[in-house]
């Protein structure tokens, strides 16, 4: 039988290796980035299904008097009649 030494075993192995190493490489760092955002996706799937949280915020309510500013805002659609400026200065949003 013929004397086979390890080195003559990995030695196609390792021409082969040379070859794709830089294929290697990117599969590598590709599935590690996948595997990545899979384990991300799962934990802020369990963190939106937790159940039983209650919030230590107290419910707060409004005084009228935010009540009634806020019902004096006016809408952007409706007009606010016409703007007069001082002299000597142009209106940049005039047509």
């Amino acid at each position: 039988m013929k004397n086979i030494t390890v080195s003559q075993v990995f030695k196609p192995i390792g021409k082969f290796l040379r070859r794709i190493n830089f294929t290697l490489l990117i599969v590598v760092i590709s599935g590690g980035l996948a595997v990545a955002v899979l384990m991300l996706n799962t934990i802020l799937e369990q963190s939106s299904t937790d159940t039983g949280y209650v919030s230590d915020l107290s419910l707060t309510s409004f005084d009228q008097t935010t009540i009634d500013q806020l019902d004096s805002l006016t809408p952007s659609t409706s007009s606010t009649g016409n703007i007069t400026l001082p002299t000597g200065r142009i209106n940049p949003f005039s047509e």
